[in-house]
């Protein structure tokens, strides 16, 4: 059987479904698995080797989020000026070099400066990717399509969790290069998938025509996945260090709670979808709420393995596996194409606001208290909690017809 291609308006052949959804996975790896979530196992490494105080590699943390944002913002207006296969090349290529760049002891503010693009990098991935992709699926599997691409987030978790441990050995410098090549091979693996005839696929934000109802269920749908953001930043920042240099147990039992929460990841996008078919997405993005606001409430509660264990593995899952959702609920309260892609990136932009400020609020407190981690974890739980109170007394809104996100 003749592979399916993507279809290409230019006259340029396309390439494979199966070579182009591969692109998305490795965008997805190497631009938030590792650029992103990789630092969270390197942390408590770069405080242990005196590269920078607790309190500076928080903030260091944070300028990722920061950068993650400002990729977020920036990626419809990037793509608007440039094919979106160079964009994601280049976003890739900036990923790689953040990791490469700081591989020495320099200056707090050079590592800021490429912490904060290696967010941008993973921001403007996360919007493009996806989009850049699915469209030239056909309709039958653009589900599974956009799965394969989202567990990208969770291999780059688990592969980080394992190298890092490894790859220290030989020392923080190292460590830092041996996870540059691996985003370098990985760009390389996703250069030549992109489809040749996408351009741009995330249009400017227009005005559609929409009910009073669903235009407020839409604003409280960017509140509760900004306050979504800000339940899962101790996890993401602070996760591996908490249980190294807070519980004293040690960077590799730290990493391998990190790998917990990869793999986590890896199931999320696939669990959530299952769950919404069978629930509804407004009734499953409550459930998901729930269960991450008990999750990090155990950390707070209990530091016993079984309850670190659960702790990880379900907040990994909803890192990836909240995309899925919020996405299905823009389908449910937008009509058309183009103003759900418009929705979407406001989505994506309200979800990075939520992480930049909590990740450097929680930095000042974390400094302030002398590393002290509860705090920050109770204060992640109680954002979700009231991301579901918003949406239970947020009243109901009518459905719009069931169409593709992308057709």
């Amino acid at each position: 059987m003749r592979p399916v291609r993507c279809a290409a308006d230019s006259g340029d052949p396309g390439v494979s479904v199966g070579r182009a959804t591969l692109a998305g996975l490795c965008a997805s790896l190497a631009g938030i698995g590792l650029a992103r979530f990789a630092y969270t196992a390197l942390m408590p490494a770069l405080v242990a080797e005196q590269w920078f105080p607790a309190s500076q590699a928080a903030y260091l943390g944070a300028a990722n989020l920061a950068g993650y944002l400002a990729g977020a913002l920036a990626a419809p207006r990037i793509a608007g000026a440039a094919p979106v296969a160079v964009v994601l090349r280049a976003m890739m290529l900036l990923a790689t070099a953040s990791f490469f760049a700081c591989a020495q002891p320099l200056s707090f503010a050079w590592f800021f400066v490429w912490r904060f693009a290696a967010g941008v990098s993973g921001g403007a991935l996360m919007v493009l990717a996806a989009l850049a992709v699915l469209p030239y699926v056909p309709a039958s599997r653009r589900g599974l399509a956009a799965g394969v691409i989202f567990t990208g987030v969770g291999l780059g978790i688990i592969m980080s969790g394992t190298l890092v441990p490894l790859l220290f050995r030989f020392g923080l410098g190292t460590t830092w290069e041996g996870l540059g090549l691996l985003s370098f091979l990985v760009t390389v693996l996703a250069w030549g998938g992109w489809p040749k005839a996408a351009t741009s696929p995330v249009p400017e934000p227009q005005r559609h025509n929409r009910s009073a109802a669903s235009n407020a269920a839409l604003r409280a749908l960017y509140v509760e996945y900004g306050l979504n953001a800000v339940g899962l930043v101790p996890h993401m920042i602070f996760l591996v260090d908490f249980i190294a240099r807070g519980l004293g147990q040690g960077l590799a039992a730290g990493a391998r709670y990190w790998v917990v929460f990869g793999l986590g990841a890896v199931a999320g996008p696939i669990l959530a979808g299952c769950l919404a078919d069978r629930v509804g997405f407004r009734a499953a993005l409550r459930l998901a709420f729930l269960a991450q606001a008990l999750a990090i409430g155990l950390v707070v509660l209990t530091d016993r393995p079984v309850a670190l264990i659960a702790s990880s593995a379900i907040v990994g899952a909803a890192v990836p596996g909240m995309v899925p959702l919020a996405l299905g609920r823009v389908q449910e309260l937008v009509e058309g194409d183009r103003g759900r892609k418009a929705a979407w990136s406001l989505c994506t932009a309200a979800f990075a606001l939520g992480q930049a400020i909590a990740a450097y609020v929680f930095a000042c407190v974390f400094e302030r208290s002398d590393g002290g981690y509860l705090p920050l974890f109770a204060a992640g739980a109680g954002a979700l909690l009231l991301a579901l109170a918003i949406d239970l007394v947020w009243p109901r809104t009518p459905r719009v017809p069931n169409r593709e996100v992308m057709e």
